[in-house]
C-alpha cells in the first residue's frame, strides 16, 4: 500500500505558494488587471483542453502564444509586479539593515512635536474652511521623481506656510505638497492616479491620487476633502477617514519620525 509522504518543506511550499497569490489577488483585485488576469487564465485552461484533445494545430498556435507568454504577463502587470516587489522590499528583515541611511551613513532630520502639531493645525484649519489639501509624507522612498514634477520650496513645516500654499488663489494650491523630514520640499506635485474600480464613486481626482501615490510607493497621504471637510490619510493604498485631532497627531507622529532621510530634500 502506498503512502503520501508530506515533509515539513511540502507544507512550507504550500504556504508560501498560498502567501504569493493572497498577495497578488490583494494587489490586481478591482483593478483592470484583474480582468486581464482572469483572460489570461481561461486563454491558459483553454489551451490545455485542446492538447488534451490532441487538436494539433490550433494547439501548436497557442503554445506560440503561451511561449511569450510570461513577457506579455511582465509588460501588462508591470505596475502590479513593482508593487508586490516593493511590499517585499519594505517587509521583510533584511530591509532594516539595508536602507539607504544605514547602507551611507545618511542622518535623519528630527521632527519636532510642535511641527507634528503645526501641521495637524494646518489640515484642521484647510477641514473647518473647506479647502482642499492634498500632502504626501515620504518615508524611506526619496519621491525624487514626484519631486521634479512640482515646484521647490525648501522651508520648514509650517501652518501659516502649508495654508497659504493651498489657498485657492495661490498659484501653488493644486497638486500636492510633498513633505520630507521637517521640511516641505515641493508643492504642485503631479501624482500617478490609482486605477482601482472598486472605490468609492464620491471620491474625487485628490483621493485617487492620494491612493495612486501610496500604492507605488511607501508614502503617506493626508487628503483635505473641500466637499466634505473631512481629513482622510492614505497608507498602502488603504484610505481612512480620521475622526479627530488626536488621532490624527498619532498618525502623523508615528509617520514623520520615521521620516525620509535628509537626502530626500537635496537635488
Amino acid at each position: 500500500m502506498l503512502f503520501i509522504t508530506v515533509r515539513f518543506l511540502d507544507i512550507l511550499d504550500i504556504l508560501m505558494v498560498a502567501f504569493i497569490l493572497y498577495e497578488l489577488y490583494r494587489l490586481i483585485k478591482g483593478t483592470i488587471a484583474f480582468n486581464i488576469f482572469i483572460g489570461i487564465f481561461i486563454i491558459y485552461l483553454f489551451w490545455l483542453l485542446v492538447r488534451a484533445l490532441n487538436m494539433e494545430l490550433i494547439s501548436s498556435l497557442m503554445g506560440q502564444i503561451m511561449g511569450v507568454g510570461l513577457l506579455a504577463l511582465i509588460v501588462v502587470f508591470q505596475q502590479e509586479i513593482r508593487q508586490f516587489l516593493m511590499l517585499i522590499g519594505a517587509n521583510n528583515i533584511f530591509s532594516r539593515f539595508l536602507r539607504t541611511d544605514k547602507l551611507f551613513s545618511v542622518n535623519r532630520q528630527h521632527v519636532s512635536d510642535q511641527q507634528v502639531r503645526m501641521l495637524v493645525k494646518a489640515c484642521e484649519n484647510m477641514a473647518r474652511t473647506r479647502t482642499g489639501a492634498l500632502i504626501v509624507i515620504a518615508q524611506n522612498s526619496e519621491l525624487r521623481s514626484i519631486m521634479q514634477t512640482g515646484e521647490r520650496i525648501d522651508a520648514r513645516i509650517s501652518d501659516a506656510l502649508i495654508e497659504t500654499v493651498f489657498f485657492k488663489n495661490t498659484p501653488l494650491h493644486d497638486g500636492a505638497m510633498l513633505i520630507a523630514g521637517d521640511k516641505i520640499i515641493a508643492a504642485r506635485c503631479i501624482l500617478p492616479v490609482t486605477e482601482r474600480q472598486n472605490l468609492d464613486p464620491t471620491l474625487g481626482l485628490r483621493h485617487r491620487s492620494a491612493i495612486g501615490i501610496t500604492e507605488v510607493t511607501d508614502a503617506i497621504t493626508i487628503v483635505v476633502s473641500e466637499e466634505r471637510g473631512s481629513i482622510s490619510v492614505v497608507k498602502s493604498g488603504q484610505i481612512r477617514e480620521i475622526a479627530s485631532s488626536v488621532e490624527l497627531s498619532g498618525v502623523l507622529g508615528a509617520a514623520m519620525n520615521v521620516a525620509a532621510v535628509t537626502a530626500a530634500a537635496k537635488t
